[in-house]
C-alpha cells in the first residue's frame, strides 16, 4: 500500500483529519488526528499496511482552552477594529453594510490529554503519527494491545504518568511508581 492510499483510508474514518507533514522538519510523513471512536479502525489499517508501533506518549494540553479563547478574542477585536476603520473610510452617502462577525473557532469546553501513536514502515521509509484526545476529567481510550502487543508496556507507562485509563487493558499496574500511587507526575497541574 502506498502513502496516498494509506492517507485516503485514514481520512475516510469518521472524524479523522489527515495532513501531510514535512518529514525532515518533524520526523513523520502523515499527521492524523482522530476521535477515540475511530482509533481501533485506524490502528487496524496501520497493521494491515505492515506498519509497526514505534512508540506511544502522552501529552497534557492543560491551559489550551484559555489560550485558544484569548486568541479568538484577539482575532475578533482585530476584525472589529478593521471593520470600524473601513466603515469610517466608506462614503457616507450610501448605507454601509453591517460589519460581519467573525465565526468563532471551535474551542474545546475542557482541557484535554492526548495520546500520540508513532508508526513506522522501514521498507517505505514512512512514518505516521496518530493523535487521539480525551477529556482531562475522564481520560479513557481503548487499548490497542490486542493488535500491537507491545502497546501493553506503553499504555501502562502513559497510565502511570498521565492517568489515562486504557479500556480493556488487562494489567494497568505502575512500572516505576509505587503500586498504591494515586498521583500522575507528568500532568501539568501535579505538584509534589
Amino acid at each position: 500500500m502506498n502513502a496516498e492510499t494509506l492517507g485516503a483510508q485514514l481520512a475516510a474514518l469518521p472524524g479523522a483529519s489527515v495532513r501531510a507533514a514535512d518529514h525532515a522538519a518533524v520526523g513523520y510523513d502523515l499527521d492524523v488526528a482522530l476521535p477515540e471512536s475511530s482509533l481501533l479502525a485506524a490502528v487496524g489499517i496501520m497493521d494491515g499496511a505492515g506498519y509497526f508501533l514505534e512508540g506511544m506518549t502522552g501529552v497534557d494540553w492543560l491551559g489550551e482552552c484559555e489560550a485558544l479563547r484569548k486568541e479568538a478574542e484577539a482575532k475578533a477585536k482585530k476584525a472589529a477594529e478593521a471593520a470600524a476603520a473601513s466603515a469610517a473610510d466608506a462614503p457616507s452617502t450610501s448605507e454601509a453594510a453591517p460589519p460581519e462577525t467573525p465565526v468563532q473557532e471551535s474551542i474545546p469546553q475542557e482541557d484535554e490529554l492526548e495520546v500520540v501513536y508513532d508508526f513506522n514502515l522501514y521498507s517505505a521509509r514512512h512514518r505516521v503519527c496518530l493523535r487521539v484526545r480525551t477529556p482531562r476529567s475522564n481520560p479513557q481510550i481503548h487499548t490497542i494491545a490486542e493488535i500491537y502487543p507491545i502497546a501493553h508496556w506503553h499504555e501502562r507507562e502513559i497510565h502511570e504518568f498521565f492517568g489515562i485509563v486504557f479500556i480493556g487493558h488487562p494489567y494497568l499496574i505502575p512500572l516505576l511508581l509505587p503500586e498504591d500511587a494515586e498521583y500522575h507526575p507528568l500532568l501539568k497541574d501535579y505538584s509534589a
